[in-house]
């Protein structure tokens, strides 16, 4: 399957049931609400402004480029922690590189006036915010329009149940590969050298697609072969004591046995994309194939938005390590469908956290 094309995202197998209920997610910016849990808040002294932000309705980057702006410096210098969805409401942190000494009195940004968000407060720190630099986030979802027959109620609440007891599989969202998954075709043109990618940020992406592709690709068979929630012989596992899978890059996968064998054959069948990742300069490194959702809970309750005319709707809680996906838990409990939108092209969607 060497000569294999990416035009389009698999079904990815669930682990657990499908309830067959449906609800609206997202109708309303406020139904998904994400509060970023910092690694380290900020000393008060240092080269650097952080910036506790919350946004409504623009993306990341793209307060980022107003940051920059705003304080007169090039976009390289500001820092943020991980991208946040779009079409929510999110508090975050940005740093910009700002010494006091190099352009005087430092600027009040809590004074900067912009529709889509806000600074909330600031405060010095000696280092830049990078990826990663987070614990995780924090969610409040409400899901609207919530339909289905008694039955698939029931279901519904056996699933949140079993969500909240054993996790859900820790697939890379589809927001990771790009409108229709083309960011994967366009990393495995790349890694065949049928196109060449000059821009490192679009190189980044592409990479990152094709190697979260190969780690869903692992997962998924796993699920397929009813492994979902067991330990393989030969399993690497986290910290915590859970199978872990692989994301692609040079070096021997560190699984042995049955678990191993599993592995090859997952990237046998897509030699193009793990033999480029290698030669990409990119490490193995692992991956926990659960993710476990922290104080989950839930609620039935009246609409509370005027616009609104439905009389119930599911509120859930929950807090997810970084780099785990809020949508592979929704997806474990119901089918969710989204208002359709048509983003501005200087403005492109957010990659969730």
């Amino acid at each position: 399957m060497n000569d294999a094309r990416y035009t389009t995202l698999p079904q990815w197998p669930n682990a657990h049931p499908s309830s067959g209920a449906s609800a609206t997610l997202k109708r309303f910016n406020e139904d998904f609400a994400v509060t970023e849990l910092p690694l380290q808040l900020p000393s008060g002294e240092g080269e650097h402004i952080w910036l506790d932000i919350e946004k409504n309705g623009a993306n990341t980057a793209f307060v980022a480029q107003q940051l920059a702006e705003a304080a007169g410096v090039q976009e390289r210098d500001v820092g943020y922690a991980g991208l946040k969805d779009r079409w929510a409401v999110t508090r975050q942190w940005f740093s910009i590189y700002l010494p006091s000494g190099k352009t005087g009195e430092t600027p009040d940004l809590t004074q900067l006036q912009h529709p889509e968000f806000k600074v909330l407060a600031q405060s010095r720190h000696v280092k830049k915010l990078r990826p990663g630099d987070l614990q995780g986030n924090q969610f409040r979802i409400v899901l609207r329009d919530v339909t289905g027959e008694p039955e698939a109620m029931q279901a519904l609440e056996a699933n949140l149940k079993a969500v909240a007891a054993q996790g859900v599989p820790n697939y890379f969202g589809a927001q990771r590969f790009g409108s229709e998954g083309g960011n994967v075709e366009q990393g495995r043109a790349m890694l065949a050298r049928e196109i060449r990618v000059r821009n490192p940020k679009k190189k980044g992406l592409y990479l990152s697609a094709v190697r979260s592709f190969v780690f869903n690709e692992v997962l998924a068979l796993r699920i397929q072969q009813g492994l979902w929630g067991q330990t393989l012989p030969g399993d690497v596992l986290d910290e915590a004591g859970q199978p872990t899978g692989p994301l692609w890059g040079r070096g021997r996968l560190s699984t042995t046995d049955q678990a191993l064998a599993l592995e090859s054959g997952v990237a046998e069948r897509h030699a193009t994309l793990c033999d480029g990742m290698e030669h990409a300069g990119l490490d193995q490194a692992r991956r926990p194939l659960v993710a476990r959702p922290v104080d989950m809970s839930w609620a039935w309750q009246k609409a509370d938005h005027p616009v609104d005319h439905q009389t119930d709707q599911l509120v859930l809680t929950f807090t997810l390590p970084a780099g785990n996906y809020a949508t592979s838990v929704l997806n474990e409990i119901l089918r969710t469908t989204e208002p359709d939108r048509h983003p501005e092209p200087d403005l492109p969607d957010n990659l969730a956290p």
